[in-house]
Formats: structure tokens, C-alpha cells, sequence
């Protein structure tokens, strides 16, 4: 079957609106609830909400197309860009920098318009260096197509698969003309569903040599800013996405050789979006851990290094925290480090875990 590009009424959608009314529904309705609660709390425990999620989204969007960065780093990118304190902050390279930047862009910036300059900017700050790996790509420009068609393939040389193969780069301006104008206009449709046809609109075009995916994501986010009308986000779609990777995936490619009826796409957008919104529970239940935390511990007499420890204890700390991963967070002597310990051991903010000698470990007493 050829692609949904290839079909006579291409990009003419269509979409099941009976199907999709009641979870379209039950969708708005969990999104006003979270809004509402969130409201309700103060505007530090926000703030510290925002944060969260904003880090992980930028950290999931990442990992889906299987790069990995530093969550520290990602932390005070975003820290630093909205103002916040948060201490001591980890430097952040230009990776780092110019996925936080489209990020924020997106969401704090939802109610501008979407033009073809703003996904250009998008695209070179992704891509920093001119190169995706150790391939030199087309930056801040539509792909050209000089190396052969864009196709998404996977397997080893000799046995590849072809997932999909997008529209010819000459044709590009034209499409992404098309695109523009349709999220640009006015709202036909729900700004939700919108957002779920947008993301599967654009990746269908995939007008970069690289980066489609996450600018894809980065476009339904903004689409969904605009549903909420707010530029704070307290869930993470990109979180979702990496968690239901398989799925996301063989959703795309079931509705790229498919007809133009997306039904299935956009039920599948709508169901891990509303599970997307269930997880902001998560995210809300650690932020106000954190902040009882330091509200029982508020007259502790706590050092700097005490106190930055603490906060990435508080923040998910991953594996065990020993005394040489102590000195090296708080850049600071094994003595130094273990003094730090003891102090909080006999005020028993941390407690010590079974293992001894060089396996002994420390946690935040429950």
C-alpha cells in the first residue's frame, strides 16, 4: 500500500469524531482537574513542579531518539533560563542548551505563531555542531535529499528494513507552506486533537535531515499550551512516549501506510496523553515530599554542600549515595564528606543502610 502522502487527497484527514468524543472529553476533563490543583497550591510548589516536568520531558524527548543527557545539566538549564534558585548549578553544553531552549520556546512562547523561521531556529539549536553522530547534516535548512530519499530504516547494512520513506525534498516548501497555514488558522478543531494530528502531520513530512521526532513533540506541545492556555506544563507527554516507546512507534508506522482516516492515530495520541496526565501524580506527590522536607527541617543548621546533596536526594538520586559520591557532588574531601554524613546521621535527617565498609550507603530517613 503506498504511503498516506501518495494518496490522491493527501493531506485531506479524516477522523472517527464519534469515536473520539467521549475520550476526547474525559481528557479535558483531567486536564482541567490537574490545572485546577495545581492552581491551588502555593506558586513555589508550581514553580518546583514546572521545573520537574519541564526536566523531564526535555530528558525523555532526548532519550527516544536514544540520546542521553545529563539531568543535572538539564536542571539548570532550565533553572537558570525561568530565574529560579536551585543552588549550585551544573554547567550545560550546547546540546543541553538547544533542547532547552526549543522547549521552553514551545510552551512559554505558545501563543506566537509557528513559522518557518522558528523551526528553522528549532533545528540549528538541536543541532549545534552541524553534525548529527559523525554525519554532517543540513542545519537550520529543510533537507535536500543530496544523499538519496529520507527514509527511516533500521537492521544491519545488507538486511535493512524500510519503516518509511517521506516526500521528496523538492516539494517541501510547498508542503510545509500547507502545514503552517493549517495550525496557524483558526482553531476548526479541538486544540487537542489538534496537537495529535500536528505531530503526526509534521513527521509524516519529516522535512529535516535529523531532529523530525523531537520537534514533532515540540509542535504538539505548543498545540497543547494552547488547549490549556498557560505556559506552565505539569505532565510530560515526551515521558509517556518513552515509556509506550514500541507502541508510539508502531502507531506512526501502521497510520503511514495506512488511508487518510487517522482515527487510530489520534485514539492512541488521546490515550497516552490522558496516561500522561495520570503520571503528573507522581510528579506532584515528590514536589510536595519536597517541600514538607524542608518545611520539618527548616531551622536544621545545614552547610551548602548539606543542603545540595539533600535537594538531589529529594529529586531522584540514582543508585546508592556513599560517602566518595558525596565528595564528588559537593566537591569536597572524603573527610569533609564524611563529617557532612555524620552531622545529618545524629540529627536524623539521613539514616545508614545495612551494608557496611565500602558498600555503606545513606538515604533519607522516612
Amino acid at each position: 500500500m503506498r504511503y498516506i502522502w501518495e494518496q490522491p487527497d493527501w493531506p485531506r484527514f479524516r477522523w472517527d469524531e464519534l469515536r473520539l468524543a467521549q475520550p476526547l472529553a474525559d481528557l479535558r476533563h483531567e486536564q482541567g482537574r490537574l490545572l485546577g490543583r495545581m492552581e491551588s497550591l502555593g506558586f513555589a510548589v508550581r514553580q518546583e513542579a514546572f521545573l520537574r516536568t519541564l526536566t523531564r520531558d526535555v530528558l525523555k524527548t532526548s532519550d527516544i531518539e536514544g540520546e542521553k543527557l545529563n539531568a543535572a545539566a538539564v536542571r539548570s538549564s532550565l533553572a537558570r533560563r525561568l530565574a529560579m534558585d536551585i543552588g549550585a548549578l551544573t554547567t550545560a553544553d550546547r546540546n543541553v542548551e538547544g533542547v532547552v531552549a526549543m522547549t521552553l520556546d514551545a510552551t512559554r512562547n505558545f501563543a506566537e505563531p509557528l513559522t518557518e523561521n522558528r523551526l528553522l531556529g528549532w533545528h540549528a539549536a538541536l543541532f549545534p555542531t552541524g553534525r548529527t553522530g559523525r554525519n554532517r547534516i543540513r542545519v537550520g535548512a529543510w533537507r535536500d535529499d543530496a544523499e538519496g530519499p529520507m527514509q527511516v530504516v533500521s537492521g544491519p547494512i545488507g538486511r535493512e528494513r524500510i519503516h518509511y520513506s517521506a516526500p521528496p525534498a523538492e516539494g517541501l516548501a510547498a508542503q510545509m507552506g500547507i502545514f503552517l497555514a493549517w495550525f496557524n488558522g483558526a482553531p476548526a478543531i479541538d486544540p487537542v486533537l489538534k496537537a495529535a494530528l500536528a505531530h503526526l502531520w509534521f513527521v509524516t513530512i519529516h522535512p529535516f535531515d535529523d531532529g523530525n521526532g523531537r520537534i514533532a513533540r515540540a509542535i504538539a506541545d505548543l498545540a497543547l499550551a494552547r488547549s490549556e492556555q498557560s505556559p506552565q506544563r505539569f505532565y510530560s507527554m515526551s515521558t509517556e512516549i518513552r515509556a509506550e516507546r514500541r507502541a508510539y512507534y508502531a502507531a506512526l508506522e501502521r497510520t503511514q501506510h495506512d488511508t487518510l482516516d487517522v482515527t487510530r492515530w489520534m485514539a492512541w495520541f488521546l490515550g497516552c496523553l490522558h496516561r500522561a496526565i495520570a503520571g503528573a501524580e507522581g510528579t506532584l506527590s515528590a514536589v510536595l515530599a519536597k517541600a514538607h522536607f524542608w518545611q520539618r527541617h527548616a531551622t536544621a543548621q545545614l552547610n551548602g554542600r548539606q543542603i545540595k546533596v539533600l535537594n538531589q536526594l529529594l529529586d531522584g538520586f540514582e543508585g546508592k549515595l556513599t560517602s566518595a559520591k558525596w565528595a564528588k557532588i559537593g566537591k569536597c574531601s572524603q573527610d569533609t564528606a564524611v563529617r557532612d554524613i555524620v552531622a545529618l546521621l545524629e540529627m536524623r535527617i539521613l539514616t545508614k543502610g545495612p551494608a557496611g565498609g565500602r558498600s555503606t550507603s545513606y538515604a533519607l530517613t522516612a
